[in-house]
């Protein structure tokens, strides 16, 4: 599998994950013209992707998805309470009819010839919000975002996965002295709001195994985090759970800026 990320963050969201014979586009909060030009300078185009995933309901995360199913027309997955939020939704609810796809709840879905995805529902603030298991050719990636509280779902999913994706949205003491007002804050930090440094580091102690070859930090708040905090925060973890350096590929996925293409 290869992965790259074009954006992670509430300034949007969006990746791809490919295999053999074409990608998956996990959520579509970037515009379509920089996607495509990004895929072109890497030899891919478009048409690479070959189904959309949709996390939840949340501007950042839909809001060129009518965009992408106009132009591009493939299935676009995600779960009953979702599909039914983005049919009212005015990004999107004048394109999506024609590509919607069901997933079904607690089985393994195959959305392309590739790939298969399981769903677990994560807690956010949203009508519903998704975590996704991809199986391709044996391999196992997890993506969790925008998730107040870590589930017991999501930990079983990450460990046994040879990738995962991993929110590591705030650092405490910034959001506590920042200037957010009091009730932005409570949301943010308070069971379905995002997931903190901390958090996230207990998150990997409790999924780390033997099989990890690759851990992700996404959707890093521009306020009350930086990249540096981040990623310090989870290589300390891995080093105090006995990681040697190197073992697991660690990386940030910035918000506005596109990670290489990843090689998993």
């Amino acid at each position: 599998m290869r992965f790259i990320s074009f954006s992670s963050g509430s300034c949007g969201n969006c990746s791809v994950l490919l295999g053999p014979e074409g990608g998956v586009m996990i959520d579509a909060g970037v515009g379509i013209r920089r996607v495509k030009k990004e895929l072109d300078a890497l030899g891919l185009g478009l048409d690479c992707i070959k189904a959309i995933l949709i996390t939840h309901d949340h501007g950042d995360h839909i809001r060129s998805l009518g965009s992408f199913c106009k132009r591009l027309t493939v299935p676009v997955w995600t779960s009953e309470p979702v599909h039914n939020a983005l049919a009212r939704h005015p990004f999107t609810r004048e394109w999506i009819g024609p590509c919607r796809q069901q997933l079904q709840a607690g089985v393994w879905n195959p959305v392309t010839p590739d790939f298969d995805v399981r769903y677990f529902v994560v807690p956010h603030d949203a009508t519903q919000c998704l975590g996704f298991a991809i199986r391709c050719q044996g391999e196992l990636f997890v993506l969790m975002t925008d998730l107040g509280h870590m589930t017991a779902e999501g930990l079983e999913f990450a460990s046994e996965a040879s990738t995962v994706i991993i929110e590591s949205n705030f650092d405490v003491d910034m959001l506590v002295g920042g200037d957010y007002p009091q009730e932005l804050k409570h949301r943010i930090s308070h069971g379905a709001g995002h997931l903190s440094n901390d958090a996230c580091g207990e998150a990997i102690r409790q999924f780390l195994h033997p099989g990890l070859k690759n851990l992700f930090l996404c959707h890093l708040s521009g306020n009350n985090n930086t990249p540096e905090l981040a990623y310090e925060s989870a290589r300390r973890v891995l080093e105090e759970c006995g990681v040697k350096p190197g073992t697991i590929a660690l990386r940030v996925l910035r918000r506005a800026v596109s990670s290489p293409l990843l090689n998993l």
